[in-house]
Formats: C-alpha cells, structure tokens, sequence
C-alpha cells in the first residue's frame, strides 16, 4: 500500500467571522461545536476548533489509521500565519510535497493537508493551479485578518457561505449555518422555480436568500466585509489538432488509466460501484489491472425487471474476477425515504439518490473508500437525451424559422388537448421545436411542463416569480461556453449546471451520510480537459453515445458491455408512488399546512395525484418533485422567516 500514514480528509468544515460587536461572544464556542455537530456524519471519529478575535473555524474528521500523526485540524503554519480546514483528497500531494522539501520546507505530518497549507503560504491563489484533487478549503490569515475559500475545478466537495447583518459564515452543509442563532433563512422564489425545472437549485444559488454555493473553479476572499471571487479554471472545448482516431484512443485510455491509479493510493480498504455499464466497468477492469488482490465491488438490484441492472454487473465482476456484494431495494424504501431525504439541505429530486444511498451503505461495510464512473456521460455524450437533442435539431433545421415560431406553438396547443401519453409527446416536441436550440435544449429536459406549472401555481407565487425563467440558467452557460459546435455547448452546460448541482450533489451527501468517500477518475481534470479536446463526432456518432470512449476501452472491455442499451441509475418511480410510498406520498401531497400549499393551489395537486392513482402515469416526474420538496420541507422549513 503506498502513501503510509497519510491521513483521509474525509470531512466536513465550518465557521463564521466574529463581530466584534456583539454581545454574545462568549456563546461563540459552543456554537461552533454545534455547526460541527450538525455535519458530524462528515467526520463521526473527531472535531476540533480554532477561535481567535476575528474568525472561528471547525473541523469533523473520519479518522482512519495512525491517530498519533499531528495531522489535527484545524490545523496552523509552520509560521504561525495562517489556519485551514480542508475538506477531500489532494491526490498529487507527494510530488507537491517533495517540490517543496527541496524549497527548504520541513514537515510535521504526512498529511496532504500540511502541503496544501505551505504550498499556499508560498504562492497564495496561484497554489490552486497545482493541485489535482477533489476539495473546498478556507485558509484564515491571521496577520492580514483576510478569509481565502476555494472549490476544486469540478464541485466535487461542497462550500456554502451566508451573508448577513454584517457577519459571514460558511459550511459544507447548509445544516451546519442552521445552528447559528444569527441566521435566519428566507426562502428565495425564483431557486423553488428552479427546483421544479431542474429537479435541483443550480449554481450559485440556494433554495435561501443570502445563502450561495461557491461554484466550482472558483475561489473567495473575504475580511469579513469586503468580497472578492475569481475563476482560476474554465473548460475549453476547442479541438486537438493532428491526432488520429487511434492515437485519440490511447491517450484518452493512458489518462484514465493513470487517474484510477493516483485514487487507488490508500491505506484502507478500497473498492468500486459496479453498475455494469461503461464508465464503472472501466474503472473497476483498471483497478483489477493494478490491485494485487480481489477488487471489492458493489451493486445495486431493483424488484423490478425493467430497472434492475444487477446481472450486467455480476458480469463484469465475474471477468475481474472482484469479490462482489449486491443488495436489492425492495420494500425498505418508504420507511428509509425520509430519513435518507434530511441530508439534502436543499430540495432534490434526483430519484437515483435512493439506490446511491444504499450502495454507499453497503460499500461501507466493505470498504472506506469507492471508486465511481462519474462523469463519463458529461465528459463523452452518453446520456439518452443528447441523441434526443440531436434528432430535434435535424427536425428544427427542416422547418424555417418564421414558420416554427408561428405555427409549431398553436398545432403544440391542439396537442395539448388530448390527454394521452403519446399526444403529450407530441405537445413537448412541438414546442421545443418552436424555439431555438439552448431553449429546446432546457425545454425537452425540463422535469415540470409550463402547462402543469400554470395550473397548479397560486396567484401569489406566480407573481413573485413572474418575471423569472428557469431557462435563462441554461442560455446563460450554453451561450457563454467556449465551443464551436451545439454538442459541445450543451455538453459545457451540463458540466456547469447538472454535474455539480445533481450528480455531484447525490454522491457527495450518500456517500458522507454513510461516511464513505467516493473518488470518480474520470472527473480528474485532466481527462475532463483531454475529453473536451475531443472533437464532438467522435463522442456522440449517430445513435451511439460515448464512441470513443467505448472504441479506447475495447482492449479492456467485451463489446456485450461497451455497447449494450444504457438504462442509468434509474428507479421504478411511477410504481413507487402507487405502490411502496404511497401513504408518505399521500400525507405530504395532501397536507394543507406542508411546503407544497406555499406555492400550489392544493385542490389542483390533489387532482393530479388521483390521476395517477387511476393509472394516469403522465405526472410521475411533477408527482415526484412536489414530494421531494415537500419532504424538505417537513425537515427544514421550519426554520424559514
């Protein structure tokens, strides 16, 4: 095992900067161990906090071997100047650290934490660029009485910070800022409408006023008063020049071959999800190439044959020759749903975070440390809805443009009129072929219709979003993306928007709810950059999602793997309603008092869902938001002003 007695930073931070005014101070300490507390699940094994007259910082950690090693956070210089808490994994620490022995730096620990801190003693923000890891940090810089924050190039790890009444503070959870007495949420209405879009709040926002997720690449700087935030990585999507298909394909396998050995360094048991599909399949065939031992592997079943995925993976496990686990979720979903919903601090309605939450459980009994396939789909153009997109814009490139603005929008109202699943089909597609392709993009992925919105919003809530549209998320980044071609474009998007504010977002709270870190090799950033290179037709060829991908990991992977249909960490929604959550759904669609009468007409939402009972499957997708946001409403709106 290499690395010996590096210590994981699987964790969690907080803190706040101390007003100097207030009459509470001496309160100030148990209230930072309370922000510790609430995130403890981050870091179960031990805390520690640094409070000073200006700033107050805690830390939870998992502690995994070698607990006499003075790896402590938060933890000071070797100057004495500055203070972090760091949360993740710098995973090209040893060659960082031996730059800087041959600087002249001493070291006290062997943790990736005391490099990060010396490394930025010596170059500040510029330290950024060097590192290769999935991270969020604060430094406080006692002489310059200054705050530097920072998230990693992709939005592994998360990093809110709050504004307010003159003070500042920040956490890896919003939970953590909920034990602070000075902090009283308010919901903000244009992040409700964003949820029901986008199934999530995207980037920089929060479902609260004052609060922001510091996004990805980004870093802040604060005294207290004064802010700045800068860019220090953006995404390029211009093309590499003189490469054959063939040498494309090595590179790209070289990259990724390399990425999943830097996280296989560990001193603790590791091992990998295992869904059966390329990305995972992949991963776990390099690790078996490195491992001098069995890889552990584990997979998720559904009772359900159309979504159950578990006998692709027992595959790939038997040709690795893994020691493998599976679990199926069967009927144990509606008495764990809502204890598993509370570690969002945000609604969420990604239903995959049910399955993600019991694959991380059972990893945990295996292993501290999975490998996942993260980012694939972004990164080579696998999900289902890039080819859809691609069949919409051929159909758009048919119809001039005068014509689809004036009469696609009346033959999508006729549509509309007909309540059948394929007329419904047919409504969507003539609207999103009425409008450009960055809205037709947000519109054909758009998880709550406008029709459905306008019938069930109250006359209040829509007048305090009327002027908002969640679509302005998507055109924002889709107009803003450094590319030439639509593909790419939506492929930026994607890694802008759904990355970091989905998928990242359910990896990052099911896995630390099972205290568990998750390390994704095809999210390194150099395999993003390289796949961004790429040109787009080599990713997605006609109907084929990830070509290239799929042609580099031939040499690894049978072809029965690489090009069999994809179905995704999907679940049996439409049956869970009916079925396995029926009463929880019920009560919370129901409630008169919940989170949903806030912003719907509730006698119209009871409509939809005995629609549904009756075998209508048309709402599945708006019935299952409105119970997730309904379900964080139970947990957290009771602290809203």
């Amino acid at each position: 095992s290499h690395g010996r007695g590096r210590r994981l930073s699987m964790c969690g931070l907080a803190g706040f900067f101390r007003n100097p005014g207030t009459p509470e101070r001496s309160n100030h300490e148990p209230w930072l161990q309370a922000m510790g507390q609430a995130i403890v699940h981050r870091g179960p094994d031990a805390g520690a906090i640094y409070l000073d007259d200006r700033i107050g910082l805690c830390h939870r950690r998992l502690s995994i071997l070698d607990l006499s090693d003075a790896g402590t956070q938060p933890m000071v210089s070797a100057s004495g100047r500055y203070v972090i808490v760091f949360n993740g994994e710098i995973y090209n620490f040893a060659q960082l650290r031996r730059e800087l022995e041959q600087q002249g730096v001493v070291f006290h620990t062997r943790t990736d934490t005391e490099v990060l801190l010396e490394l930025y003693e010596r170059r500040g923000e510029a330290c950024l660029e060097r590192l290769n890891g999935m991270f969020a940090f604060a430094i406080w810089d006692r002489q310059g009485g200054e705050l530097f924050m920072a998230r990693d190039r992709l939005g592994k790890k998360p990093l809110y910070y709050w504004f307010g009444e003159g003070q500042l503070a920040f956490a890896s959870e919003i939970k953590a800022l909920l034990e602070l007495p000075f902090f009283r949420p308010a919901l903000r209405p244009d992040a409700v409408k964003d949820f029901f879009a986008y199934q999530y709040v995207p980037d920089p926002k929060t479902i609260y006023q004052d609060v922001f997720k510091l996004e990805p690449g980004c870093w802040l700087k604060t005294d207290g008063l004064n802010t700045q935030t800068g860019r220090y990585w953006e995404l390029s999507f211009h093309p590499l020049v003189g490469r054959s298909v063939g040498q494309i394909e090595d590179e790209l396998f070289g990259l990724i071959d390399e990425a999943v050995c830097q996280r296989m360094i560990s001193d603790v048991p590791l091992g990998a999800f295992l869904s059966g599909g390329v990305d995972s399949s992949a991963v776990v065939g390099l690790m078996a190439s490195h491992a001098p031992r069995p890889v552990t592997t584990c997979a998720i079943g559904f009772d359900s044959e159309r979504f159950d995925e578990v006998h692709y993976a027992r595959q790939v496990a038997q040709r690795f020759g893994t020691d493998h686990h599976e679990f199926t979720v069967r009927d144990n979903v509606a008495e764990r749903l809502e204890g598993i919903a509370r570690y969002f601090d945000e609604p969420f309605a990604d239903a995959s975070f049910v399955p993600t939450w019991f694959v991380s459980q059972l990893a945990r009994q295996q292993v501290t440390v999975a490998l996942a396939g993260d980012g694939g789909d972004e990164n080579f153009a696998g999900y289902s809805k890039y080819q859809t997109d691609a069949l919409e814009n051929r159909l758009r490139s048919l119809v001039p443009g005068t014509l689809r603005h004036h009469l696609l929008p009346p033959l999508a109202g006729i549509a509309g009129c007909f309540r059948h699943t394929l007329t419904n089909k047919a409504q969507t597609l003539l609207e999103t072929l009425a409008q450009e392709p960055d809205t037709g993009f947000f519109m054909s992925n758009c998880f709550f219709r406008q029709s459905v919105w306008d019938r069930l919003v109250t006359p209040e809530f829509a007048a305090s979003t009327r002027d908002y549209d969640p679509a302005d998320v998507t055109r924002k980044h889709y107009r803003e993306a450094p590319a030439d071609d639509h593909l790419s474009r939506i492929l930026y998007t994607d890694i802008k928007t759904y990355l970091p504010g989905d998928i990242l977002v359910k990896v990052d709270r099911m896995s630390m709810a099972n205290s568990l870190e998750t390390r994704a090799p095809l999210l390194d950033y150099r395999v993003v950059e390289y796949a961004a290179s790429i040109p787009a037709g080599l990713k997605l060829r006609g109907k084929e999602g990830k070509a290239i991908l799929k042609s580099s990991f031939r040499r690894l992977l049978p072809d029965d793997i690489l090009y069999r249909k994809k179905m995704g960490f999907s679940v049996p929604l439409a049956q869970w309603l009916r079925q396995e959550i029926r009463p929880l759904a019920n009560d919370l669609l129901t409630d008169p008092e919940g989170g949903l009468a806030r912003c719907f007409d509730m006698g119209e939402v009871k409509k939809l869902w005995q629609s549904h009972l009756d075998g209508n499957d048309r709402h599945t997708q708006e019935l299952w938001s409105m119970v997730a946001f309904a379900l964080w409403w139970r947990n957290y709106g009771g602290h809203l002003a």
